[in-house]
């Protein structure tokens, strides 16, 4: 049975190095302060370092050892580097039988201790000498030309790093810093890692994109859906920086060959923030992508998604009915998700049962039950599906529909009382028709079960602060729009003269433009028929469907964007946007 340390204030009374009352104020003051008992008593001028140090071994059961006269051997001091001797304040001694004698200061420094075991790969015979005199020798001892070359190194590094945070470009004073800091020291990697999270957050990004390349690695946040290059951080950081994501994110460091998924939970503005993390391996090193997921980015309700008022009252009508399938399509990051948890929101009442089978799970609200998709256990869209039918629900949402199979018992359930939300990837809302049945869906199931199809896509809006008119708009962009001059004289175009609350882009924050698509008699017979999606608009339009260039231009008109931002949303057909 291992013997029970002496406590050092015992060890300290009984040499009769201090009195009683004073130990006993000492103790109190110790727990008071968080420090320890030598601490106190050395700061109090009550001990001198010296002999704490010897009471110190004799706690330890160490040998108490002077650097100053001790037999130390050149050669010994090749067991271990410069900067880990200076950084733990250490001696390497001597070396016999393949063990190192290693005088050391601190025995209860169990992080040193650990470090020091991983660079030799075997436990070191330790001896105990007084911080000061291990850091005298080691000046004296270490070369003087290296130490000044590295303090002047230092002291240029922390100049110039200075001198970019006082130009507000911290990444780049943090990049410096990490550069310049110790090999072993994690602390510059863990703040710079920090403060690419925190920028992102504050610039609203909805996107971190690290991207490895040949001689760098680029730093770009995707802001109001278009990426942003704001830094870049040189390559021989590339390896902790993508290890310090890997570890956050719950990664396995070691696997470089595939791709990996992972989250990470952050506090930032008295908000708990949820990233969802990409490491996708590439020629020059693994690409790490990181989605930030706001709980204030879902929680918009439906006025403030964009509508129009004549779509808002169709809007609201559709998503009241009781049964059948309404669709919102549109290409990944048009808000497809936002909008259809607006809806959901919106119908979350104590007397609605709500199920969601999503893929993944990206957003948590109370009252739904929501269902995650797991592939690797067979947990898929449509085995979900079969089993929620069975738990009643009154309104399912369906994350996207990806093949037949799910369509098939997507419709099957809203032919049996259900209200049916789902996404589906087309370009406008009439084709969402004919892919259905593209996937095997037949015609007339597609034609009695679906309600609506909301075609969507995201614009930015002109900068408020920074907003003016446009003088100058392009005519060939008004062309595309359909914008006549007249329409201009009455409707002048604005723009963003580019200010520091925009970044300089003159945009600030996203609104949609959308294209709703309603079943109606004829729409239903031309579904049945198999017609093709021109035949298909051309009835929708005729019967009042606004598309996504005439409600991007309502918005032009009332200046919210920009000609320019319609035509690249939309790629209105003859129009270049550079």
């Amino acid at each position: 049975m291992a013997q029970k340390r002496r406590k050092l204030g015992e060890i300290i009374y009984k040499a009769g190095l201090v009195k009683k009352q004073a130990l006993i104020d000492a103790i109190k003051a110790s727990k008071t302060n968080n420090k320890r008992v030598g601490e106190i008593l050395l700061e109090q001028g009550l001990i001198d370092e010296e002999n704490l140090t010897k009471c110190i071994a004799k706690q330890f059961g160490l040998e108490y050892i002077n650097p100053a006269t001790a037999s130390i051997s050149p050669d010994a001091a090749k067991a271990l580097p410069e900067e880990v001797v200076k950084k733990h304040n250490v001696i390497p001694m001597d070396m016999s039988n393949g063990r190192l004698k290693l005088i050391i200061s601190d025995p209860s420094d169990l992080e040193m201790m650990d470090a020091i075991r991983f660079r030799l790969n075997t436990e070191p015979e330790c001896f105990l000498a007084s911080p000061t005199k291990i850091r005298d020798y080691l000046e004296d001892s270490l070369e003087e030309a290296g130490s000044e070359d590295e303090d002047r190194l230092k002291h240029s590094i922390d100049a110039t790093a200075a001198e970019l945070a006082e130009v507000g470009d911290e990444l780049a004073a943090e990049t410096l810093r990490a550069q310049g800091a110790d090999p072993d020291d994690d602390a510059p990697i863990i703040r710079l890692v920090n403060l690419i999270i925190d920028n992102a957050y504050y610039m609203r990004a909805s996107d971190i994109h690290l991207e490895p390349m040949a001689d760098r690695v680029r730093v770009r946040y995707r802001v109001d859906g278009v990426c942003l290059e704001r830094d870049n951080i040189p390559k021989n950081m590339q390896a902790p920086l993508v290890t310090r994501f890997k570890i956050l994110s719950g990664m396995d460091i070691a696997e470089k060959r595939l791709p990996q998924d992972g989250r990470i939970k952050r506090e930032i503005g008295g908000q708990q923030i949820d990233f969802r993390v990409s490491s996708l391996p590439g020629v020059h090193g693994p690409s790490v992508v990181l989605r930030i997921l706001r709980p204030d980015a879902v929680n918009i309700g439906i006025e403030a998604l964009g509508f129009a008022q004549d779509n808002y009252e169709q809007f609201q009508r559709i998503i009241k009915r009781p049964n059948g399938i309404f669709l919102v399509t549109g290409p990944t990051g048009s808000g497809k998700t936002t909008t259809l948890y607006a809806a959901l929101q919106e119908l979350n009442k104590p007397d609605k049962k709500i199920i969601t089978a999503e893929d993944p799970v990206e957003y948590n609200f109370a009252g739904m039950n929501q269902c995650q998709i797991r592939d690797e256990i067979d947990l898929t869209f449509d085995k979900i599906l079969r089993s929620m039918l069975r738990q009643a629900p009154n309104i399912i949402l369906v994350g996207e529909i990806r093949d037949g199979v799910v369509a098939d018992i997507a419709i099957q359930a809203a032919l049996t009382g259900h209200l049916v939300f789902s996404t589906l990837h087309t370009n406008d809302a009439p084709s969402a028709i004919t892919r259905l049945i593209d996937m095997g869906v037949k015609p007339f199931l597609v034609a009695s079960s679906i309600q609506a199809i909301m075609a969507q896509r995201l614009v930015r809006v002109i900068c408020k602060k920074c907003k003016v008119v446009d003088e100058d708009p392009d005519p060939q962009l008004l062309q595309s729009l359909q914008i006549t001059p007249g329409d201009v004289a009455k409707h002048p175009p604005h723009k963003g003269a580019g200010c520091s609350q925009c970044q300089g882009t003159g945009y600030k924050g996203r609104i949609a433009i959308f294209e709703m698509f309603e079943m109606n008699n004829e729409i239903r017979e031309l579904a049945f028929q198999r017609a093709p999606t021109t035949e298909l608009r051309k009835a929708a339009k005729a019967s009042g469907m606004k598309t996504l260039m005439e409600d991007g231009r309502l918005k032009v008109f009332n200046g919210t964007t920009t000609p320019e931002e319609v035509v690249r949303i939309t790629q209105t057909e003859g129009a270049v946007v550079d």
